[in-house]
């Protein structure tokens, strides 16, 4: 893996938490709102936080799947999870996973252990 596709899942990871964090408390705020507190309404200040999130997650995300070569299928599956609360978190782990496998990977043809 070179370093600029290295960079690219290392964006995609840091914007996937505070993307899925931005959701989950934007859903909770409104929820709130339409159930307990009338009073109670954020949304005209997390709205933007998490659009401006979510467009980024977006960016890195198409930066990270032309980098990697992914699949459609795997592509579209980093893509949905973005829409789900919750989701950049499974998909920190996996891209978290996904990196340190290639840099073993990358280790171990260094090292001659495999011929890949």
């Amino acid at each position: 893996m070179d370093l600029k596709t290295a960079s690219a899942i290392r964006r995609l990871r840091l914007i996937s938490v505070p993307e899925g964090i931005s959701w989950i408390v934007l859903a909770a705020c409104t929820i709130i709102k339409y159930t307990v507190s009338s009073g109670f309404d954020v949304a005209p200040v997390l709205g933007p936080i998490h659009g401006v999130l979510f467009v980024l997650y977006v960016l890195f995300w198409a930066d990270a799947w032309n980098r990697t070569k992914w699949g459609k299928g795997k592509a579209a599956l980093y893509f949905a999870y973005s829409i789900i609360p919750g989701g950049g978190f499974v998909i920190e782990r996996a891209l978290r996973h996904e990196a340190e496998a290639a840099v073993i990977a990358a280790r171990a043809r260094k090292e001659g252990i495999v011929n890949a």
